[in-house]
């Protein structure tokens, strides 16, 4: 019995199709790694993690971004800002398409597209990598990020990025940075950025009073005072012996891309369950503090996807058309065979369920002016009523000194 080339050549690639239907998801590769950081395991998360970031792939930048949150979870700062900086480049390489990858997924799955990353995320590994610097005291490193955040916010806003594309969080964290360098008309523009992007962010009118008056910005200041009347100035604003603790807490874990469930082509992100709701921090001496949002990262996440809908789905709409062409090539020399390609090419497109999952469900911060000297301090994971829910910082010492501010970046995982 003889087989042509052209039925062997088809059979092989129909084999190839279905054994790519069989692969596992991109959920599926890392849901273990998350699963062992919730359970205080970030060994063995790491160890899942390490291999996917550093196979340089059409994948390798959300693996990039899932390791480097792992690592500063696990408090392995320095190489997470190694991890972070190397999806910083690849985010940028990786902002094109070859037309190879986009046939191929016309013909196949949108997962062979080269990941790119949203551009919330893109400007978020700057804020990560800036936050890395924050915890670890090196100010001029966070400037530098600080920076970064800028140059990408202005290139995002000039190709018209929705508002929560632009990450405002990320914004806020660049004038907490211009603040603590004291360039305090940089970062009155970056407060007043923020408002732009998010003006229901809490005590952003008292930010915008106190960098405007320290900017020296009289008419803004004035005008800032009229629009937020409610605002009572503290006097531990401007005093030079004072310094601030700046707690920034990322709450719990962002959602996640699951096949919607009346279209199995497309993704839908559902919320990830998380017991933490915000944070409580107790100074000895000084009374306690609760924690507010200052970025919805789940709502960010979700408006973003529900914005590209309508691409998504014209982009599977050509898939399935070009589909049935090839098919119908295949058909044209074999009927049975044809039939199986477009049956076979159909089960192996499937959702693109790529995204940085690693992220929190919101960011949310605490600031305190305090006087120059040192302080012991409890930092709470609270649930939705208010109680301890079993992650907490206790018994930490910092150190705060006069016009300089410390800043804690804690993540709660459960």
């Amino acid at each position: 019995m003889t087989i042509s080339i052209k039925r062997l050549t088809g059979s092989v690639g129909l084999f190839f199709i279905l054994l790519l239907s069989g692969c596992a998801t991109y959920q599926g590769k890392v849901d273990k790694a998350r699963t062992y950081l919730v359970s205080g395991d970030s060994d063995k998360a790491l160890k899942e993690l390490e291999p996917l970031a550093n196979t340089a792939d059409g994948d390798q930048l959300v693996y990039l971004l899932d390791y480097g949150v792992a690592l500063q979870v696990a408090g392995n700062i320095p190489e997470s800002n190694t991890t972070l900086l190397r999806a910083d480049r690849l985010s940028e390489q990786v902002d094109y398409q070859s037309v190879s990858r986009v046939a191929g997924s016309l013909a196949l799955s949108q997962e062979m597209v080269q990941y790119k990353g949203d551009t919330f995320e893109k400007i978020f590994i700057n804020a990560y990598l800036a936050m890395n610097f924050l915890e670890i005291g090196k100010l001029d490193d966070a400037l530098v990020e600080a920076r970064r955040i800028n140059e990408k916010y202005q290139k995002y806003r000039q190709e018209e990025k929705q508002k929560f594309e632009l990450n405002p969080f990320s914004k806020y964290l660049s004038a907490l940075i211009w603040e603590a360098d004291r360039s305090y008309d940089d970062a009155y523009i970056a407060y007043q950025e923020t408002y732009k992007l998010d003006p229901t962010i809490p005590d952003i009118g008292a930010d915008l009073i106190r960098s405007a008056k320290l900017a020296r910005r009289p008419d803004a200041y004035k005008d800032w005072k009229k629009k937020f009347p409610e605002v009572s100035e503290n006097p531990d604003w401007y005093n030079k012996s004072m310094g601030e603790l700046v707690i920034i807490y990322q709450q719990g874990w962002g959602p996640r891309k699951y096949a919607a469930q009346n279209e199995y082509r497309l993704p839908a992100l559902y919320p990830t369950p998380s017991i933490a709701k915000s944070s409580r921090l107790t100074i000895d001496g000084e009374g306690s503090y609760q924690s507010h949002v200052i970025y919805d990262v789940q709502a960010a996440a979700i408006k973003t996807l529900n914005d590209d809908h309508g691409i998504l789905i014209a982009k599977r709409l050509a898939g399935i058309a070009t589909k049935a062409v090839l098919a119908d090539q295949v058909r044209q020399q074999n009927q049975l065979l044809g039939d199986l390609t477009f049956l076979a090419m159909n089960l192996a497109d499937r959702a693109d369920l790529r995204q940085w999952s690693t992220l929190p469900q919101t960011i949310q911060i605490i600031r305190v002016p305090l006087k120059a000297g040192e302080y012991k301090f409890n930092l709470e994971g609270l649930d939705v009523a208010g109680n301890p829910m079993g992650e907490a910082l206790y018994n930490k010492k910092v150190v705060i000194k006069p016009g300089q501010k410390n800043f804690i970046v804690w993540r709660s995982v459960k």
